[in-house]
């Protein structure tokens, strides 16, 4: 009864005409986002940071969510047109659905994806209305030794679940928790890391850091690669399956929307590790394995549900924790942090408006979704067309605009270039920044719950293995660890690591 009586102020929230607008705006954006060859939701939410200062916090987190969700949604439609997936977690939907779209079935693919990604969507939805309240009241009673081992195990399991060296990912979380430790000490308030410059006084600036990182470096990137794409659009007329194509697909959504569900809650999990681990499922589980990448409709129906259900359920840890389990909930973080919202299990109890309200919205954005992104198929594919040396100019003059905007500052451009610099660097030496943002986002919190646990228990760091809850984190963590060294997973990794 508490729960239909919270899910009705959340649509009383979301139903209102700002964030009606506000979430087909993020949707619009997601999707054009995702139909764009390598400007991830990452990048834009990372240029669209400044934009929200002058939203409520409401409406700024219904768009950027919906920028989130609607970039899986957007991601398929390359990825089965053109060979060319506009988001990581679309790199799976490539392997069978461009082959559909060479066969003729281009529309029964994108129907299957959009009908996969709704159904997924919903039903994380749900899950997240569900669990939001127990896990908030159980986050009631950590103490900053709990949720010192609480991101402790987050850190951990985004190596663990990270592709490529484990090594890499160990150092870009360092780097990121050196960062983090730029600007002046809580405690003492000397100024730590900031060289003699003013601006560093208060840290690094988390927009530029990210815009830097994922957006400039990113444009650079996509700079060097060919432009010459080959479109299959036969068959668009078609879209509805048949009762064969759904007797297939079902089945693969079903369990897509399961896995994506579980992976989307766990540190460094997501929709790319949801989609890469579904395809590998139903080809697994296949009659016929033999028709992966040739064409099979369950290689476009898992993954893609299994995209989206992660993309939903990845922010149960943020709404009710306040932990990231992602570089995107990492970013709503920085985005919460920036309407003076401690993220948290007090948001709910503090703003449950927004609590209730962003969790309807994205039931509501999924829906929108479904009705949008098919009608427009023919404008996406005409943007594609587009030569990308002609839209970058815009997209980097649109970056430094944002950036000055935050706090008419100079100092932040530069900061945004060098970082820009610096993920370019990284992007060479095939070393992933996401990790680097979690450990930066996490690396002050991490700090400051270690350091306030300590002066309770005058020093003592027997309370982190007192605590039943910090205890058992910890625990965790020591069994994660222990995964890192199983020989098969190891060379798994490297495996993965020089496909890349």
């Amino acid at each position: 009864m508490e729960l239909l009586e919270h899910l009705a102020l959340g649509f009383t929230t979301a139903l209102t005409f700002q964030n009606l607008l506000y979430a087909f705006m993020g949707c619009l954006l997601g999707t054009l986002v995702g139909v764009l060859p390598g400007l991830g939701p990452v990048a834009t939410i990372a240029m669209l940071l400044p934009a929200t200062y002058a939203l409520p916090p409401v409406s700024a987190l219904i768009m950027l969510s919906g920028i989130y969700y609607g970039a899986q949604y957007g991601g398929s439609t390359t990825a089965i047109l053109v060979n060319l997936p506009g988001e990581s977690s679309s790199v799976v939907t490539t392997l069978d659905g461009y082959q559909m779209a060479r066969r003729g079935r281009a529309g029964i693919a994108l129907a299957t994806a959009a009908l996969g990604s709704f159904f997924a969507g919903t039903v994380a939805t749900l899950l997240l209305a569900a669990f939001a309240g127990p896990l908030t009241e159980l986050a009631m009673d950590f103490g900053p030794a709990d949720y010192f081992a609480l991101m402790t195990f987050g850190l951990i399991g985004a190596v663990v679940l990270a592709s490529g060296s484990v090594y890499h990912a160990i150092g870009m979380i360092l780097i990121g928790l050196l960062l983090g430790l730029v600007g002046t000490d809580v405690n003492s308030g000397i100024a730590r890391f900031s060289f003699g410059q003013i601006e560093l006084l208060d840290g690094l600036n988390f927009v530029c850091l990210a815009m830097g990182l994922f957006g400039v470096a990113e444009i650079v990137r996509n700079l060097e690669g060919r432009e010459v794409r080959e479109t299959f659009t036969q068959g668009l007329e078609r879209l509805w399956p048949s009762r064969a194509d759904f007797k297939r697909m079902w089945p693969a959504i079903l369990r897509g929307t399961a896995l994506g569900s579980a992976l989307g809650v766990l540190p460094g999990g997501g929709a790319a590790l949801a989609s890469f681990s579904s395809y590998t499922l139903e080809k697994k589980v296949s009659r016929n394995p033999q028709e992966f990448g040739k064409g099979a409709i369950e290689g476009v129906a898992g993954p893609e549900s299994a995209n989206n259900a992660a993309a939903q359920t990845s922010f149960i840890p943020l709404l009710t924790l306040g932990i990231p389990s992602n570089a995107v909930m990492a970013m709503m973080i920085g985005a919460m942090v920036i309407h003076n919202i401690q993220p948290g299990p007090m948001v709910m109890t503090q703003n449950p408006d927004l609590f209730w309200g962003l969790i309807v919205s994205m039931w509501i954005g999924n829906l929108i979704l479904l009705i949008l992104n098919l009608p427009l198929l023919g404008i996406w594919v005409k943007l594609l067309k587009v030569p990308y040396r002609l839209m970058y100019p815009a997209i980097l003059v649109f970056c430094a605009i944002g950036v000055f905007s935050v706090q008419n500052s100079l100092f932040d451009i530069w900061q945004m270039a060098a970082f820009g610099i610096l993920g370019y660097v990284f992007g060479k030496l095939k070393l992933e920044p996401a990790p680097l943002l979690l450990g930066f986002v996490l690396g002050p919190m991490m700090e400051e719950n270690l350091r306030r646990a300590l002066l309770i228990s005058r020093g003592d760091f027997g309370v982190f293995i007192t605590r039943p809850i910090s205890a058992t984190l910890l625990c965790a963590s020591v069994g994660l660890m222990i995964l890192l060294l199983i020989p098969t997973l190891k060379r798994s990794r490297v495996e993965a690591f020089q496909e890349e």
